[in-house]
């Protein structure tokens, strides 16, 4: 089942945006000025008709008050941050909290919804897709929520918003675990990262494709997006080999990726836009802080450059 048609959009480019910058981070509070996501905007408008934001913070109103107020180019996937509702223990990381803190969360999580609902009636004519969170149901997770839990959010928002609702996951739980999820959701939306399951590059594509049919395959009656797929350009070893990372495979897998996707007309969102040195532990090389097409000081990689000779 093609994305197109069903979300009754055109298809377009898509991209995951993060505009948070050196010494900026949600954690600490310290967010973009407007003036900055107005520069990563006009840097972005013209390659990438769709974005996709994770939460309802001030990033993400910055985000569609530039868009509204200098009139760009872009529809936006808006997402609800959702946090740890019960205790994950096998999350490598962390994923265990205290009862205080997890029934806080589920306040937390009640106002962020209630955020995105806002926003999207606000922007109804900038926002074209809500999620209600991401990646908190797959096994790793350090803020995972019950199935029925999320099923509960997305009717919430269904009854107080017009935008189609999806929940943006890997690809593996929706194949059984999220399957009461699937009849709750406007589409179903996924996440396939080949270089994070030890596969080169020489069997990435293949096995991006096998990602996707497993999903779209099992529930032919709803679209399928792809909301995250990416190839990271450094690592410190941690879950990436090293040796199998760089901007030159990343450009290979981009290529790869957007030829497939768009002669199938599969709506796929890169990931991602900026590099986020605020992402995972302090080393430099964790990988999580190099999925960029462009560096954290906005220079194109490699796949970029022939795009943007100007500022390379």
């Amino acid at each position: 089942m093609k994305s197109k048609g069903k979300l009754n959009i055109e298809l377009g480019n898509a991209i995951c945006y993060s505009g948070f910058r050196e010494e900026q981070s949600p954690d600490t509070g310290v967010f973009p000025t407007y003036d900055q996501i107005k520069e990563d905007l006009l840097l972005l408008q013209g390659q990438w008709k769709y974005l996709r934001l994770y939460a309802c913070d001030k990033q993400s109103e910055t985000v569609l008050r530039v868009i509204r107020e200098e009139k760009l180019d872009f529809k936006i996937m808006l997402g609800a941050y959702i946090g740890a509702e019960v205790n994950n223990f096998g999350c490598p990381w962390g994923g265990v909290y205290s009862e205080e803190q997890l029934l806080q969360n589920k306040v937390n999580n009640l106002k962020e919804i209630e955020r995105l609902i806002a926003f999207a009636n606000e922007y109804e004519d900038i926002v074209f897709s809500l999620s209600a969170g991401n990646e908190a149901s797959v096994s790793w997770t350090d803020h995972y929520v019950p199935v029925e839990n999320i099923i509960s959010y997305v009717k919430i928002i269904k009854e107080r918003a017009k935008q189609p609702v999806t929940f943006c996951e890997n690809y593996v739980p929706w194949l059984d675990h999220l399957k009461d999820l699937v009849e709750a959701v406007d589409f179903i939306s996924i996440h396939t990262y080949p270089v994070w399951e030890y596969k080169n590059i020489h069997e990435a594509l293949e096995y991006t494709k096998q990602n996707y049919s497993s999903v779209a395959d099992k529930y032919p009656h709803k679209p399928v997006v792809i909301t995250e797929a990416g190839w990271a350009t450094n690592s410190n070893g941690r879950g990436i080999d090293p040796q199998n990372v760089s901007e030159d495979l990343q450009e290979i897998y981009y290529k790869d990726l957007m030829k497939w996707t768009q002669e199938e007309e599969i709506l796929c969102f890169y990931f991602e836009a900026f590099d986020g040195p605020w992402k995972g532990s302090p080393e430099p090389l964790e990988p999580e802080k190099h999925w960029g097409l462009f560096t954290v000081d906005r220079k194109p990689k490699k796949v970029m450059q022939k795009l943007f000779a100007d500022i390379s």
